[in-house]
């Protein structure tokens, strides 16, 4: 059953005037989704007449040679395709120029090509190795760039561990107060994100359920079918963990269970975030053991294709005991979940791509029906992806001449029911910076208490002999995952 209303979405507003400096500008991260972002804002009509992207790399190419890099590159992540009309006048806005990040000489050269103008927004992304945050701030602030209208934009991941954030939030604290830096997490930039916030604060129909006594358990799931993709050197100094769970699971876990803000302020939306981080039950020693499950790829097929295992991935050595995939069970000690576990995993070269929140309500405290499908009832299933849906599952009367019951979907896709296009996740989180708006970044202590809680996991693993679970690619993960949950009395969503 399909829900839909008239879109009365107004067109979107005109974004002040800014300038935008993206070091790392000819990256992945750049030409995969930053710069096709910013073309579809504006494609859209957000773009003021003085705007300009300056994009900064070490490469010494001219101008029209990086344009033409752009737009080759982009034409792989627009599906529409290139206008060429419209592409001309959105590159009279983007700029290059080659620059050493640890040269203090060449922020110079930066400094005169923006001019001066410390009214002016200035965003500085650095889509960078974050060794660099540091002296690209220091650089920035030699050449007087800092202005009160700056904003610099922190791509993950921000450090290895707390004390590495640590330093890394001293180090760009002491050159930007805490209200022009943006650590961004494209995960909440995501429509199916903002709806959930929506579904929560928005109505009052489910605020009355959202608390232990109603809901029996809560499931978090991002699973990948993609492998480490050519960045295993990288991949193999992160593992799951800490690319993953870190910031994308533990921001949608915040979200989920956060109490109600009071209002939709930046900080108030964050310091109930910020709780819900700190009244998580600490992981450590023995309970790590029965609490997460850790798991690493072996060869298998996905989407009938043979892959290689995580061992034989380039730049992966033969001995690694890096996770490509974490399962856990958490519980946050407050009086609305004390007792309701909340069960994450993610990982890599699973079965399909999938993020999802699923909310297992519980059943009725006495049923007067014959064999109820308990396992499917009464469950809210929010999707992010592949496609941003909410679903409700509830039961009702199956057809015919005895009173059975079965699951009925109650289902908004977002895609059908609205017909204004959605913003990708990183045009949100650009308009937002350019806006100054801070509510879908992290704050400085935000990312420390996700720190604080994921390192003793870590110093756990460290500490063991174990080696992660072997899992075949193209299944769910390794089989201590199922009996996680299993032995609970639940199964993970997609596999039942």
């Amino acid at each position: 059953m399909a829900a839909s209303f008239k879109d009365r979405t107004a067109p979107a507003k005109q974004l002040p005037d800014f300038d935008l400096v993206l070091f790392g500008g000819t990256g992945d991260l750049a030409m995969r989704k930053l710069l096709p972002a910013l073309f579809r804002r504006f494609l859209a009509g957000q773009f003021p007449a003085r705007a300009r992207i300056v994009s900064v790399a070490r490469t010494s190419i001219g101008r029209d040679d990086y344009l033409a890099q752009v737009e080759e590159s982009s034409k792989k992540y627009l599906p529409a395709g290139l206008d060429a009309t419209r592409w001309t006048a959105f590159s009279r806005s983007l700029d290059y120029m080659g620059l050493d990040a640890t040269n203090v000489l060449d922020y110079q050269k930066l400094a005169a090509k923006l001019g001066s103008q410390p009214a002016a927004v200035r965003v500085f992304f650095l889509s960078t190795a974050p060794a660099l945050f540091e002296i690209i701030c220091r650089h920035l602030a030699a050449a007087q760039l800092v202005t009160p209208g700056a904003r610099v934009v922190l791509e993950k991941p921000l450090g290895q561990d707390r004390a590495s954030a640590e330093h890394i939030n001293e180090s760009v604290g002491a050159i930007f107060p805490e209200r022009q830096i943006y650590r961004i997490d494209h995960y909440l930039g995501k429509e199916a994100v903002q709806n959930l916030l929506a579904l929560r604060f928005g109505n009052s129909l489910f605020e009355p359920l959202w608390r232990r006594g109603r809901i029996r358990h809560v499931q978090i799931t991002v699973a990948e079918e993609l492998g480490v993709e050519g960045r295993g050197a990288f991949y193999d100094q992160t593992g799951a963990l800490r690319d993953m769970v870190q910031n994308h699971l533990l921001q949608l876990l915040c979200i989920m269970a956060m109490e109600p803000p009071v209002s939709n302020h930046p900080d108030a939306v964050r310091d109930e975030k910020i709780k819900v981080l700190r009244a998580l039950k600490p992981l450590a020693g023995d309970d790590v053991g029965a609490n997460v499950v850790r798991g690493q790829y072996r060869a298998g097929a996905v989407a009938g294709a043979p892959v290689v295992g995580y061992l034989e991935e380039q730049g992966i050595g033969p001995d690694s005991v890096t996770e490509t995939y974490v399962a856990l069970r958490a519980h946050i000690d407050t009086w609305r979940w004390a007792g309701v576990p909340f069960y994450l995993r993610t990982g890599k070269r699973l079965q399909e791509q999938m993020a999802d929140i699923v909310i297992h309500f519980e059943d009725v405290p006495h049923s007067i029906f014959e064999r109820v499908p308990s396992a499917t009832a009464n469950r809210l299933l929010i999707s992010l992806q592949p496609r941003d849906s909410i679903t409700l599952t509830i039961l009702a009367k199956n057809p015919g001449e005895t009173m059975r019951l079965r699951p009925v979907d109650l289902r908004l896709d977002m895609a059908e029911s609205v017909k204004t296009p959605q913003l990708d996740a990183y045009e949100r989180l650009l308009t937002d910076v350019i806006k100054g708006n801070l509510t879908l970044f992290m704050r400085r202590d935000e990312l420390d208490a996700a720190w604080r809680w994921i390192d003793p996991i870590r110093e756990a693993w460290l500490q063991s002999d174990d080696r992660p679970k072997s899992y075949t690619a193209g299944s769910w993960g390794p089989a201590a995952a199922s009996s996680l949950i299993g032995k609970d009395g639940y199964a993970w969503h997609g596999e039942v």
